[in-house]
This record gives structure tokens, sequence and C-alpha cells, in this order.
């Protein structure tokens, strides 16, 4: 299979990651981080370059391209370890163009395509521990539409964004919502995480919701899905500069009048690194091609990529650390910020355990099938 990029893709590419280079320094991350892990200015540079409008369809006003393009540009993302969640916006657009009817998407792509809405989406719950399936929260049927009571737990940049998509309970089974945060009843108290970025909680009174779709669970699927392919793409963009980091440290730090870059010991795990980051590059691209399969097939797909993902996050994030030494924790190495985003990554859209379990139950019915 020809895994080359497309010269469009490798134009995409060098456009993101000079963004990265110049616009996105370590200093303004951490300013970023540090007045509360979200820039709309960040963002509107974002969608200055077009990167909202990446996988809208063009008839709303986007570019419409595919989920490799998107896979470029959050590999190029995740080596400045951008905050601003634009993989939402991906998850957003393939919800809304898939599933949304006509008027919804008239409403809200062109919006996402410009950067002028940031959409989001709000699924997690307290006791659902990762699972989709389970859902407390409960839609009811007005005169005008629907309204929505939940309580919604780590919605990414919850507090800034301007709208949700909010899976509830109706008739029985789960729908997707789009509330708009400005609505009455709904409010969110944001805070910052672990890597920098931000996130919020999410409660709503009988807020009112506009209805994406009754069926509802497939629709989570896919954008948790979109995002799973996204966060590899990104994960391996954390990685590989985290070893070049690594390398680079290894290099110029000297024991016993050497570089310890040149003790085959250290040598052998820097590689052990390398093939673990390797190994996660193959499952993201992976990821990204199968986000068009049927289904059942895609869910395989992307558990079995966030299980390999999971491993080689977390061996790169610790190897780096230990062949750092103490300085590869302290918050003024750059280090400890990458080691920190891996860490975060592991755990989002289910960590390594709760995907190893989807894996095994996904076999067995596959198994079952054939029986």
């Amino acid at each position: 299979m020809d895994f080359d990029f497309s010269d469009d893709q490798q134009q995409l590419r060098d456009a993101v990651r000079r963004w990265v280079d110049k616009g996105y320094s370590f200093e303004r991350r951490r300013a970023i981080a540090a007045a509360g892990g979200f820039d709309r200015a960040a963002w509107g540079e974002l969608a200055e370059l077009g990167l909202t409008a990446l996988t809208v369809p063009e008839q709303h006003g986007g570019l419409g391209q595919g989920a490799i393009d998107a896979m470029v540009v959050m590999e190029e993302l995740g080596r400045g370890m951008v905050l601003e969640p634009l993989a939402q916006a991906f998850m957003a657009s393939a919800v809304l163009s898939q599933c949304a009817p006509a008027a919804v998407q008239s409403a809200w792509l062109p919006r996402i395509a410009s950067g002028e809405a940031l959409v989001v989406l709000a699924q997690q719950e307290r006791k659902a521990r990762y699972r989709l399936d389970v859902c407390e929260a409960k839609a009811t049927v007005t005169p005008t539409g629907h309204t929505l009571t939940a309580m919604k737990s780590i919605v990414p940049a919850g507090d800034q964004a301007d709208a949700y998509l909010v899976p509830a309970q109706l008739d029985g089974q789960i729908a997707l919502f789009l509330v708009e945060r400005g609505a009455a009843g709904v409010a969110a108290r944001g805070y910052g995480t672990q890597d920098g970025s931000r996130a919020a909680e999410l409660e709503l009174d009988n807020a009112p919701a506009m209805l994406v779709t009754a069926d509802g669970l497939a629709a989570l699927e896919l954008a948790v899905d979109t995002g799973i392919a996204a966060l590899c793409a990104e994960a391996v963009g954390v990685m590989d500069q985290t070893l070049a980091l690594t390398v680079d440290y290894m290099n110029q730090r000297k024991q016993f009048g050497v570089a310890i870059a040149s003790f085959q010991a250290l040598r052998h795990r820097v590689a052990d690194m390398k093939m673990q980051l390797e190994l996660a590059r193959s499952m993201g691209y992976y990821a990204s091609l199968k986000l068009g399969a049927p289904a059942p097939e895609r869910r395989r797909a992307l558990a079995r990529a966030k299980v390999q993902l999971g491993q080689s996050m977390r061996f790169v994030g610790q190897q780096s650390v230990q062949l750092h030494g103490g300085i590869g924790v302290t918050d003024e190495y750059i280090g400890s910020h990458y080691f920190k985003k891996l860490s975060q990554m592991e755990m989002q859209f289910g960590d390594t355990l709760h995907h190893l379990g989807e894996v095994s139950a996904r076999m067995q019915e596959t198994a079952g099938v054939f029986a």
C-alpha cells in the first residue's frame, strides 16, 4: 500500500508546521495555559489557516477534505502541544454533516468552518466510565422542541465553547442534541487540566435543545471515533517531538567526560522508544484510514489503534523522563509538558484497559457470527 502523502498534503503539513514553529512557541503556550488553557486569538489563527474548515463540506463553506488531511494537521499540532481543541471541529463537522437535518447543517456548519463557532462534544458522565451507551441525561419534548436536563464532565473548553453536542435519553433511547452555551438553564464551570488545556463541568437544567438525530448512539460513536483518530495523530506528533528532545538532551548531557548518548544501554532504550513511535504511527494511519469503514469495522479498528497508542504514549513518556533524570519533571523544562500531555491523552476517549476490553468484546462478537 502506498503511504506517500500528496503534494497538497505535504504543503498543508508545511504550513501548519510553520505556524506552530513561529506562532505557537513554548512561551506562548505557557502564557495561554496560565491564563486558563484556551485562547480565542489562537483559535482565530487556526481558522485563518483554514483548519476549522478542513473537513466541513464545501457546500457549507468548508474545504471538504478527508481524514488523512486531518491526520496531517493534528500530527503537526501535536508537535507544538497546541491547547486549542481543533479535533472538536472535526468531530462536530463529521456528526453534523452525516447525521443532522439540513436546517441544522445550514445553521452551524458554516459557523464551524469560519471559526466563529466552537462546537464541542459533551458526552462524559461520572458513572459512565467511558461507556457511550451509559447516559442518564434526560430530554423532554416541549411545544417548541426539546429541553435537556444533564450533568456532563470534562467538556473540552466547555466554558468557552459556543455550543455543545449532548447525548440524552429520549423515548427510551439515546438521541443527540445541540445546545447553545448562551441558552437559559446552561451553566459551565471551567478549570485547567493536567496538560494545560481547559475543560468544564456542564450542567443543563431544562435547557432548550435542537435535535440532531434520534439515533444518538450511532452519531456519538462516529464523533468519538473521529476524535480517537485525531488524538492518535496528535499523539504521534507529541511522541516524535518527545523523542527528538530526548536525543538532543542526551547528546548534550555529559557523564564521566562523555555525552550519555554514547552509552550503549541508553542507546538501546532510545531505539525502543523509536520502535514504539513507529508502531504508534502505523496504527495512527490505520485509525484514520478506517474512519470511512462500516461502523462495526470502524469501531474495532479504532479500539485497536487506541490500545497501541496508549501503550506507546506511556512507554515513550516514561522513558523520556528516566533518560532526562530530575530535569524531566520540572515545570520550567518543556520535556515535562510533553510527558503530561501524553499521560492525559492516554486516558482520553477511554484508557488502554477500556479499549482492550472493547477489542476483546468485538472479537467475541465476530467469533459468534462465524460459529
